[in-house]
């Protein structure tokens, strides 16, 4: 049919214009927020790159929803405004001839969004807080950074490295001062390397330099010069594996029905669900009157997404403390919202005497 046809078409084409945009606007957040966590020594600098490919396949889900929303809106919209959803009407097609393209449209969409929600979005959090696990099992010196001051991760030293190799193994021109209660030791050499014992020890063994003891209520300074000087370097437990159910496989959420588990759970399936809702709400929702102008339906769709993706975290976040048990957290708010397409619908398909007669009932 030529009506579904050229819907398709115009929704086609302004998918990827949203989707181009909302996903810019994600990775280049992602970018500053990563960028400014690595300056501060809390990313490594060579994970940005991986670190922004798994936050945007954790995020792509949201955006998929979201695209699939705003080109129904933004198409049913211009047709209305061009007075196309009139010739349409006049040829006897009504607004729910529409609900078929739509759907067919929207398929897709949630089959993407399913597949990414449900497989590769837990996996991308796997991995990276895999990334930042090893990140923070580095030793302190091949955390730091070429020519900034860096504290450990244990508070007590502060460490300044003018040059450090591409194997971390060899570093220039090293400050080091080092707290123990009431103790200040203060380190400083040309150079050095970090070395690791038989039993598994490691230091940072400095060459050709100075250190300076004291007490920090004090003035008083004891130096020593040394050739070589060794500073043992702390070893890192082993990070835990991250619990969180997010990083959970779907068959492992399912088969381990605890609180949190089930939570994240009501999350992953409110993913595709709502991206079929929200895209049969924009059908009717679109319907302006030309002479009030657009801005209106704009607010209340925003508005209503607002609420019903609030709804859900909160759904979500009570069946995560166990307040409400899955079955009863699963289905109301897409309820909700499916009644609210429904009377959207109605809305829009009664008799203008009708709905003018139940809106004075409502004034009433």
């Amino acid at each position: 049919m030529i009506f579904k046809q050229a819907l398709r078409r115009e929704l086609a084409s302004l998918a990827g214009v949203v989707f181009a945009t909302l996903f810019t606007i994600m990775v280049t957040t992602s970018l500053i927020r990563l960028l400014g966590r690595a300056s501060s020594g809390q990313v490594d600098t060579a994970s940005v790159l991986p670190l922004i490919a798994f936050a945007a396949i954790n995020l792509l889900p949201v955006l998929l929803v979201l695209t699939l929303y705003i080109v129904t809106l933004m198409a049913f919209t211009r047709a209305y405004r061009d007075s196309e959803m009139v010739i349409w009407a006049s040829s006897g097609r009504s607004l729910y001839d529409w609900i078929g393209p739509v759907m067919g449209f929207a398929a897709p969409f949630v089959v993407l969004v399913a597949v990414i929600g449900f497989w590769a979005a837990p996996w991308a959090n796997l991995k990276s807080n895999e990334y930042q696990r090893r990140f923070a099992q580095r030793e302190d010196v091949s955390r730091v950074a070429r020519g900034q001051f860096r504290e450990s991760a244990s508070a007590n030293r502060v460490f300044f490295i003018e040059g450090l190799d591409a194997t971390n193994t060899e570093v220039r021109s090293v400050f080091v001062t080092q707290t123990t209660g009431q103790q200040r030791s203060v380190v400083v050499s040309r150079g050095g390397r970090i070395e690791t014992e038989e039993n598994g020890d490691r230091f940072l063994v400095l060459e050709g330099g100075r250190r300076y003891d004291g007490d920090i209520t004090g003035s008083a300074l004891r130096l020593l010069e040394f050739e070589r000087y060794g500073l043992r370097l702390d070893p890192k437990p082993l990070a835990r594996g991250d619990d969180s159910a997010k990083v959970r496989p779907t068959v492992e959420l399912v088969a381990n029905p605890t609180p949190r588990n089930l939570g994240e759970l009501v999350w992953r399936i409110s993913l595709p669900i709502s991206a079929l809702l929200l895209a049969l709400l924009a059908i009717p929702l679109s319907s302006m009157n030309p002479r009030v102008g657009r801005s209106i339906n704009l607010v209340l769709a925003l508005l209503i997404y607002v609420v019903y993706n609030n709804l859900s975290s909160v759904a979500q976040a009570w069946v995560s403390q166990g307040r409400v048990s899955f079955w009863l957290a699963v289905w109301p708010v897409h309820v909700l919202l499916a009644a609210v397409v429904g009377m959207f619908f109605y809305a829009r398909m009664a008799p203008r005497g009708m709905r003018l007669r139940l809106l004075r009932r409502g004034v009433s």
